[in-house]
């Protein structure tokens, strides 16, 4: 799977808020060719960085390519994805509404969505708005329900939380969850009646003058100065890769913008939540939401950096104690971006860092060599110490791989042909993926992802990613594995994939649906009629021309789905199957009824 990285680094003499030019700050003198140095140290191909005090940008600059084929640079005013940086801005909006007595963070947040159901009753009688601010309702992450399985529809994935099973009991601990943001985005969009999207214009990108930021990537690829995103393969090699349509996602982390106009939003911050003089946000609102709301982690300090201490969370934003300052941060990362934007309230600073990489380690590098400076602490070598974390941590990976006992049954085989396991695989609190087979082999195709699997063993597949050049990577693959069962009548059943949500302690069922076949319209009046077992008739007939149909008295309609070599499935019934008897001459002469208690004869009436 594919991870995030943003690189960003500006420097600009230009105030962005009062229009003059600043002199050069000594406390950042040499800073340039420091941060320079990290583009080929960590391979990377663009980033920016803007640094504001009290109401200046004492520094912005950009370093290395926003487009590395053509060689566009890095500027102040390049446009990179967010990611999770968004979610203040989510979350600010509930406080701006609450200011207006419009919502109250102690309410249920089904007070404002109706529709919105969780797993069981402690979670529907127990979760109040809060908990969706400061991530503390029990679940886990759940991020291929809507990595994977997304949707332009916020509300559609609002009704996938109900079936998502939580790992632990409400503010019992603190653990990340995007669609809690997401919910918040909806909470303001029945509220205003306008969209997440409209709210975040108008509330903030309008007032804080942040004109080229935006919400889609369908605006991000339209705006002047874009950045394109880059992964990193065998640690060295920049791959670009395709921007990540988040789409229904939008409220836990849609945005894109610039270091110059994200300092816009850090300045208001550092100013109790006015710019220009100007009320953005209420200033209690502000408080509140950077204040400990949940403890994140209970760790003590670590010995190389004791004065580096405790993490907590506010509303959309992490605390910490950074050599003796409060700092207030939020990292960000989606395909191709990562992202850091903090500031420090007591010090009156803040520093935004975006970077056009996956997974990248460059935004909080960046971060915190600026902060060291600002702040007048001593400064820690972070590139060394977090290159020297990276190389220790690969070779105790590697150690353990060595020792590591494969669990593989050699010599064993699919209990099925390839195309057996073909059709659609879907599950309620996620969505659908299909596998087709492909010669011997078989693909998953989930969502934008394709993955090849591979034969563990028995009917265990493990995936490996498949590139848009149809390339696949045998290198990075996690521990997932695609688990295949079989029903009492032998066929495949469902599939049941573990490590989807690594906080439940079992594998996550996708339902199948056998894979249907093109049939003619004409070709299906043969299995017309009415077929008799036991005195009870079985009536099969055709619907606008071109669909099958199965009544028997007392039940509904059935919709029939053709599956080949006379055989039909019932639509969205798991193990029921038509398998009609043909006669030499062509002629359909009877049908048997597959089912998971067993299978029953029917004779065609003249």
């Amino acid at each position: 799977m594919k991870k995030i990285i943003t690189l960003f680094f500006a420097f600009i003499a230009v105030c962005a808020f009062s229009q003059k030019k600043n002199a050069p700050d000594n406390r950042l003198a040499g800073v340039d060719a420091k941060l320079q140095a990290i583009l080929a140290d960590w391979h990377v191909a663009g980033f920016a960085v803007a640094v504001v005090e009290k109401d200046k940008i004492v520094y912005a600059k950009g370093f290395g390519f926003r487009d590395l084929e053509n060689k566009k640079p890095v500027t102040p005013n390049t446009l990179f994805a967010i990611g999770s940086c968004s979610k203040a801005f989510t979350s600010g909006l509930l406080g701006i509404l609450r200011n207006e007595d419009k919502v109250s963070f102690d309410e249920k947040p089904s007070k404002y969505v109706p529709e919105l159901k969780f797993y069981n009753d402690e979670m529907n009688n127990g979760i109040i708005v809060k908990d969706l601010m400061s991530h503390r309702t029990g679940l886990g992450r759940h991020d291929l329900s809507w990595y994977f399985f997304n949707s332009p529809s916020k509300d559609s994935l609002v009704r996938r939380i109900q079936y998502m099973e939580p790992f632990t009991g409400v503010r019992k601990q603190w653990y990340y969850n995007n669609f809690m943001f997401l919910t918040q985005g909806v909470i303001a969009e029945r509220i205003t009646g306008q969209s997440w999207e409209k709210n975040i214009a108008d509330r903030f990108f309008k007032p804080l003058g942040m004109n080229t930021s935006n919400v889609s990537i369908a605006e991000l690829e339209k705006s002047a100065e874009p950045s394109l995103g880059y992964g990193l393969k065998n640690d060295t090699e920049i791959k670009k890769l395709d921007y990540y349509n988040i789409s229904g996602m939008a409220p836990a982390g849609s945005i894109n913008s610039s270091v110059n106009e994200m300092a816009n939003w850090v300045n208001a911050w550092i100013h109790g939540g006015k710019f220009n003089g100007k009320e953005v946000l209420p200033s209690s609102y502000v408080s509140e939401a950077m204040s400990s709301q949940m403890i994140v982690g209970g760790a003590l300090p670590s010995k190389e950096h004791p004065d580096v201490q405790f993490a907590n969370y506010g509303y959309g934003w992490f605390l910490a104690s950074y050599k003796g300052h409060y700092r207030v941060e939020h990292g960000g990362n989606i395909d191709g971006f990562s992202a850091s934007t903090s500031f420090f309230p007591s010090d009156s600073v803040g520093i935004v860092v975006l970077v056009n990489q996956n997974g990248s380690p460059v935004p909080s590098i960046v971060r915190n060599i600026i902060a060291d400076r600002m702040l007048g602490v001593a400064q820690s070598d972070w590139s060394k110490e977090l290159k020297d974390a990276r190389d220790k941590n690969k070779k105790e990976e590697k150690d353990t791989q060595k020792k590591k006992s494969s669990s593989v049954k050699k010599g064993t085989h699919p209990s099925h042909l390839p195309e057996e396991f073909e059709g659609g695989y879907s599950a309620e609190g996620y969505g659908k993926f299909t596998i087709r087979a492909v010669h011997d082999s078989l693909f998953a195709k989930m969502g934008h992802n394709t993955y090849w699997l591979k034969h563990y063993h028995y009917d265990v597949f493990e995936p490996f990613e498949v590139d848009k050049f149809h390339k696949i990577d045998t290198a990075e693959h996690g521990n997932m594995r695609f688990n295949f069962i079989s029903g009492l009548n032998g066929e495949i059943e469902r599939v049941a994939i573990n490590d989807i949500e690594p906080t439940l302690k079992k594998p996550i069922e996708f339902v199948r649906q056998a894979a249907a076949k093109d049939i003619k319209p004409e070709e299906l009046k043969k299995y017309v009629g009415d077929y008799e077992m036991a005195g009870m008739i079985a009536k099969v007939f055709v619907k606008a021309e071109k669909t099958l149909f199965l009544f028997v008295q007392g039940q509904p309609e059935y919709e029939l789905v053709f599956l080949g070599n006379n055989k039909f499935a019932i639509k969205n019934l798991t193990g029921y199957k038509l398998e009609f008897e043909q006669s030499a001459d062509g002629k359909i002469l009877g049908v048997a009824f597959v089912q998971p208690n067993g299978t029953f004869k029917a004779k065609r009436k003249n």
